[in-house]
């Protein structure tokens, strides 16, 4: 009898490995299928890329690289095909919208790029050459910042270790919820990266540069805490005098762990929390002096 269940036991250990493998697979597949109708091939001159469906009454995203002219193909992943206007350009980024004559689309179910941490699964849809809608996997390398060939870049990035081909560009970063956290824009030697959603979404709701931004005045790094309910904040190495933080106590040393309700996990947090607030409205900023809690509530002031 014991030698039975020994047996059984050296038979089936190796089992749950692949059975978790196997079903890893296939809810990839199932990610890809589900993103796959909001994924369009953007042409022009020859060239092409790959676009999203940001909104369904035929606002598009794709790579500001990806187009040259004012007017672009557009083909849907039923095969319809429309002549596309471009609608904007970002000077920075490398995003352009496109509109198409067309509503009820399927339009990408967005995640929150805010919250996304390396290590996470990612998925890459795009068009490479001779094949329409390839999908890709791997996971986040880094979120918020990104070792590339020619030097760090800081900012909005997601790096991941996704493949990308030309025909990639301008396509969907997806999470392992479905929901689209990034566009796919560029390759750093082996590396992926991809402008973060929330730029995106920021950017096809009009938000431009020049546009007034809210400022607080902090600037410092990310640092680990390992704390219960808090695993990285924000320290801060400058606060500016006269600022909107300096005019409510905060100082150099104070760690940064929540702005409103935005908690710091990474890189990323800060500066996507601040990006989501409007000159003059008021935001309680959580923080550790000491190692204790404190909270102040700050006004934000216009910063061009």
């Amino acid at each position: 009898m014991t030698l039975e269940r020994e047996q059984t036991v050296a038979v089936a250990a190796p089992v749950a490995p692949a059975l978790a493998g196997l079903a890893l697979a296939e809810a990839i597949a199932d990610i890809a299928a589900e993103i796959t109708p909001s994924v369009v091939l953007v042409g022009q001159g020859g060239s092409h890329g790959a676009g999203v469906i940001w909104r369904s009454d035929g606002i598009v995203v794709t790579n500001r690289h990806v187009i040259r002219d004012d007017r672009v193909d557009v083909v849907l992943d039923d095969g319809r095909k429309f002549t596309g206007i471009v609608a904007a350009r970002h000077p920075d980024r490398d995003l352009a919208v496109v509109k198409i004559a067309a509503d009820g689309l399927p339009a990408a179910r967005l995640g929150d790029s805010s919250t996304v941490r390396p290590g996470q699964i990612a998925i890459a849809v795009g068009h490479p050459p001779g094949t329409r809608s390839a999908a890709t996997a791997g996971i986040v390398v880094a979120a918020g910042q990104a070792a590339t060939l020619e030097g760090p870049r800081t900012g909005d990035w997601l790096q991941t270790d996704v493949t990308l081909r030309p025909g990639n560009s301008g396509g969907p970063l997806v999470d392992a919820r479905g929901g689209v956290i990034g566009i796919n824009t560029m390759v750093s030697g082996r590396l992926a990266l991809s402008i973060p959603s929330s730029a995106v979404e920021r950017f096809v709701a009009g938000d431009r540069p020049g546009d007034p931004r809210a400022w607080l005045g902090i600037h410092g790094l990310v640092v680990p805490l390992r704390l219960p309910g808090h695993d990285a904040g924000f320290l801060l190495t400058e606060v500016a005098e006269g600022s909107p933080a300096d005019r409510v106590g905060l100082i150099v040393g104070d760690i940064v762990v929540a702005i409103g309700e935005t908690a710091v996990v990474d890189a990323e947090s800060v500066p996507a929390a601040v990006f989501r607030l409007n000159p003059g409205q008021a935001v309680e900023i959580s923080i550790l002096r000491g190692g204790e809690p404190r909270h102040f509530t700050v006004v934000p002031t216009e910063h061009l």
